[in-house]
C-alpha cells in the first residue's frame, strides 16, 4: 500500500519582480512511495528535488494537484490539522538543525516535550534512541563537541523520537565525508529494516541512492523524468540526466572520441561487453575468449552492484585472427550486449 501519493502536484513560485517570470520548481509530479520503502529523489542543484520534500510535510503549500499521506490528502487541511500529521513525520537535515544550547539529551527530548510527553516516558525514549544511534556516552555533550556524523546520528534519534512513520532525509549526507556518510547510511538502513520505517531520501549523489534505495525518481527541471526499481532505472537509464548519474559511478559505453583514442593506445579490435543481472558473468566471456585462442586486455569500464545486482560494461582489446574473433563474439553475443568499434572510422559497429 502507497504511503505517500503524489498526483500532478506543482509548486509555483511568483516572480521575485515585476519583469521577472513565476518559478516552476515542481512541475506536475506524481509518483508512489509504498509503505516499507527507501524511495530515493536524485536530481541535480535546482531539479526541484527539495522543494518536493517539503510539499510532502507541507512545510509549503503545493499550488497544484494532491498529496495524500498515509491516507489524509493533506492539500485539504488546515495548519492546525496539518500539525497532527507532522507528527508521523521525521525531518533529518543537511545541516544537521541542533540546538546549540541544549546536549544531546536535550536535542533528542525536544520533539516529545512538544508532543505532550511525561518526562518518564520522554527519559525512557531518550534512553532508548541514544542506545541505538551508539551514542549513549554522549548524552550531556553539546553539539559543537560532536563530529558530523555524531551530528547526524543526534538528528535522525531526534527524528524518530515520536515514533513516525515516515523518515525525510534531505541531502543528510551531503556534508560528511565518505566514510561517515557510509555510517549515516548503515544507520538509515537499519531504521527502515528493523523498526520499519518508510524512508524518502532526498540526494544528487548516485552513491546514497545504490547503497540504500529501493525505488527511485529522477528529477530534472521539476520534472520526474524516469522512476522504478533502483537496479531497473540505473542499469538501463533511459533519459540523458539518467544516464548522467550513472555516468558519475561507473563508466557506460565508451563515447566514439574515447574509443578512438583507445584505438591508438591498444592493438586489437576494441569490444565492449554490456553486463547485466542474470547475463553471463564475467568469468564466462573471459573464458570464451580464451577458449577460442585470442588474447585480450581490459581497457575501460566497470561492474557495479546494487543491492547484490551486478551491472556494467567491460571494453576489451582483442586480439587474434579475424574469423575466431568474430566466432567467439558470435558465440558471447547469445548471451552478453557486445558492441564493437568498427574498424578506424572511429564508428559504433555491429551490436550483438
Amino acid at each position: 500500500m502507497p504511503i505517500v501519493t503524489l498526483e500532478n502536484v506543482s509548486k509555483t513560485y511568483p516572480p521575485a519582480s515585476r519583469d521577472a517570470q513565476p518559478t516552476i520548481a515542481v512541475d506536475d509530479v506524481s509518483l508512489q512511495v509504498e509503505k516499507g520503502d527507501v524511495f530515493g529523489i536524485i536530481g541535480y542543484s535546482g531539479a526541484g528535488k527539495s522543494t518536493l520534500v517539503r510539499l510532502i510535510n507541507a512545510l509549503e503549500p503545493a499550488t497544484g494537484g494532491t498529496i495524500t499521506v498515509d491516507g489524509t490528502d493533506i492539500t485539504a487541511l488546515s495548519e492546525r490539522d496539518l500539525r497532527a500529521v507532522r507528527g508521523g513525520i521525521g525531518m533529518i537535515f543537511q545541516q544537521f538543525n541542533l540546538f546549540a544550547a541544549k546536549s544531546v539529551r536535550a536535542n533528542i527530548a525536544y520533539p516529545l516535550k512538544l508532543a505532550g510527553w511525561s518526562k518518564p516516558d520522554i527519559d525512557a525514549r531518550v534512553t532508548e534512541l541514544l542506545a541505538f544511534v551508539g551514542l549513549s556516552d554522549k548524552a550531556k555533550a553539546f553539539p559543537e563537541q560532536l563530529s558530523g556524523g555524531q551530528k547526524q546520528r543526534v538528528g535522525i534519534a531526534r527524528a524518530l523520537a515520536t515514533r513516525p512513520a515516515i523518515l525525510l532525509a534531505d541531502e543528510a549526507t551531503s556534508a560528511l565525508d565518505p566514510q561517515t556518510t557510509h555510517e549515516v547510511l548503515a544507520l538509515l538502513k537499519r531504521v527502515n529494516e528493523e523498526q520499519g520505517v518508510t524512508i524518502v531520501i532526498i540526494t544528487h549523489e548516485m552513491d546514497v541512492i545504490q547503497t540504500i534505495a529501493t525505488k527511485v525518481a529522477v528529477m530534472d527541471s521539476g520534472r520526474v523524468i524516469e522512476q522504478g526499481d533502483v537496479f531497473e532505472v540505473f542499469s538501463d537509464p533511459q533519459h540523458p540526466a539518467s544516464q548522467r548519474f550513472v555516468g558519475t559511478v561507473i563508466k557506460g559505453i565508451p563515447s566514439p572520441a574515447e574509443r578512438a583514442v583507445l584505438q591508438e593506445r591498444h592493438r586489437g579490435r576494441i569490444v565492449t561487453f554490456s553486463f547485466r543481472d542474470g547475463d553471463s558473468s564475467q568469468a564466462q566471456v573471459f573464458l570464451d575468449l580464451a577458449a577460442a585462442g585470442l588474447e585480450f586486455e581490459l581497457i575501460y569500464g566497470g561492474i557495479n552492484d546494487i543491492r547484490g545486482r551486478a551491472f556494467g560494461h567491460l571494453t576489451l582489446a582483442v586480439r587474434g585472427a579475424d574469423a575466431a574473433i568474430d566466432a567467439a563474439l558470435e558465440k558471447i553475443g547469445a548471451h552478453v550486449t557486445v558492441t564493437e568499434l568498427a574498424g578506424d572510422a572511429g564508428l559504433e559497429g555491429e551490436v550483438r
